[in-house]
C-alpha cells in the first residue's frame, strides 16, 4: 500500500438486526473518530431488510441523538462487493455498468447482533478478499453464539456461570423445577445469538420462566437459562491480533434492575468507573483472564469481556463481544481513553491490525 496516499476504508453499518440502531450510533461515532487526512471513508449502510446502500456522508442518519428514533436516511444507489484477483475490493452500483469501480482498501464492520457480528459478514468479506477490522469468520460465530461460547470457555478452565441451553425440541421436555434447583432463583433467561440485553429477562419465580423463555425465543431458535451472579459488573477491553493487549478495567453500575438496553444506551441509564476501586491483584487477574478468554475463543481485532466480581473476590467471565459498541456510552472505547488511547488513535490501531493479519493469509499457500 503506498502510505502516501490516504487510506479508502468502508464503514459498513446497519443490518438485520434487533441491534441495528446501535449499530447506527456506533457508526457515526467510528466516522467522527477516523483521522480524515489519513482515511477516505465510504459509508455503506445496510437496511433492516438487508440491501447494502452506500450513504451520502453529510446527511446519512436521521435522530443521530436518539438511540430508539435513529434511523437511515438517503441512498447513493444499492452496492454489492466483487471479488477481485489482485485483492483489491470493488463497490459495484446494481443495475450500473462497471466503470469506474471504488477500490476499497479494508472494510470496518460496525454491526452488531446477527448478521453482521456472527460470522456471516466475516465470511462474505473473506471470500471477497478485503480487509476487516475483527474477528474472523471462527471467533466471530463462537463469540455471537454463548452457548458454544460458554463450553468452550468452560473447556478452558475458565471461570464461569452454570447455564442450561434449550431450543424448541428440548424446551417441551424441560422440567421447571428442576431447572431452578439446579440454577436458583433469580435466573436469567436469554437468546443464544444477540447482544445489548434485547430478549433478556431477569426471573424471580417460577410462574415467569416460561414467559421469559417465550420472549427469548422471539429472536432465537436456541435460549440460554443462566444462574444469576451476584456482584460488580466489571468490563475489559482487549485488542490485538497474536499478541493482544488489555486496557484498564471499568465498572458500569445500572440504574435499571439490570444492564438492560435502556441502562447500555439511554444517557444517564448507568454510571461508569474507571478504573473502579478494585485490588490491583484482582483487576490484574481480570486483565489477564480477559486476554485469556480472546484467545480461548479465537478472537482477533478487538473485543471487550465481561465480569462479574462478586463480593469474597471470585471473578465469572460473563461473555464477549467481539464487536462492542462505539455509542457515547460504550465501556470499549471508554477504557482505551482511560488507558491513554485516544479514539483516532485505536481506530488506526484495529484498521492496522486488519491490514496485517490479511497480508499474512494471502502469504499462505491455497494450492499444491
Amino acid at each position: 500500500m503506498n502510505n502516501n496516499k490516504k487510506i479508502r476504508v468502508g464503514i459498513l453499518f446497519g443490518g438485520r438486526s434487533a441491534e441495528h440502531e446501535i449499530s447506527l450510533l456506533s457508526a457515526k461515532n467510528v466516522v467522527d473518530a477516523l483521522n480524515k487526512e489519513k482515511y477516505d471513508i465510504y459509508l455503506i449502510g445496510i437496511d433492516k431488510e438487508g440491501e447494502w446502500h452506500l450513504r451520502d456522508a453529510y446527511q446519512y442518519l436521521l435522530h443521530a441523538d436518539n438511540a430508539k428514533l435513529v434511523r437511515l436516511h438517503g441512498s447513493q444507489g444499492t452496492v454489492a462487493l466483487i471479488p477481485k484477483k489482485q485483492g483489491k475490493e470493488i463497490v459495484k452500483y446494481s443495475g450500473k455498468e462497471l466503470q469506474n469501480p471504488l477500490q476499497l482498501d479494508v472494510i470496518f464492520p460496525v454491526l452488531h447482533g446477527t448478521y453482521g457480528e456472527d460470522g456471516t459478514v466475516q465470511g462474505l468479506l473473506k471470500l471477497a478478499n478485503i480487509p476487516f477490522v475483527g474477528a474472523s469468520v471462527l471467533g466471530s460465530a463462537v463469540g455471537m453464539d454463548k452457548d458454544v461460547m460458554k463450553r468452550l470457555m468452560r473447556d478452558a478452565n475458565l471461570p464461569i456461570a452454570k447455564f442450561i441451553v434449550a431450543d424448541q425440541v428440548r424446551m417441551a421436555k424441560l422440567d421447571f423445577a428442576e431447572v431452578i434447583r439446579e440454577l436458583g432463583l433469580p435466573l436469567f433467561v436469554k437468546p443464544a445469538n444477540l447482544g445489548s440485553s434485547v430478549g433478556i429477562s431477569k426471573v424471580k419465580t417460577q410462574k415467569d420462566l416460561l414467559p421469559a423463555c417465550e420472549e427469548a425465543f422471539r429472536y432465537d431458535r436456541k435460549i440460554i437459562i443462566e444462574e444469576f451472579i451476584a456482584g460488580r459488573e466489571m468490563e475489559c477491553s482487549v485488542m490485538g491480533n497474536e499478541h493482544p493487549v488489555a486496557s484498564v478495567l471499568g465498572e458500569v453500575i445500572a440504574h435499571d434492575e439490570f444492564y438492560s438496553y435502556d441502562a447500555k444506551y439511554m444517557e444517564n441509564g448507568s454510571d461508569f468507573i474507571i478504573p473502579p476501586n478494585v485490588d490491583a491483584k484482582i483487576s490484574l487477574k481480570m486483565r489477564e483472564l480477559a486476554i485469556n478468554t480472546y484467545q480461548a475463543l479465537c478472537c482477533e481485532g478487538l473485543a471487550r469481556i465481561d465480569f462479574f466480581l462478586k463480593n469474597n473476590g471470585d471473578v465469572i467471565v460473563n461473555e464477549i463481544n467481539t464487536i462492542p459498541g462505539f455509542t457515547n456510552t460504550s465501556m470499549y472505547p471508554k477504557l482505551w481513553e482511560a488507558s491513554g488511547v485516544s479514539k483516532p488513535e485505536l481506530m488506526d490501531q484495529l484498521i492496522q491490525f486488519a491490514i496485517e493479519r490479511h497480508r499474512k493469509e494471502k502469504s499462505l499457500k491455497t494450492t499444491f
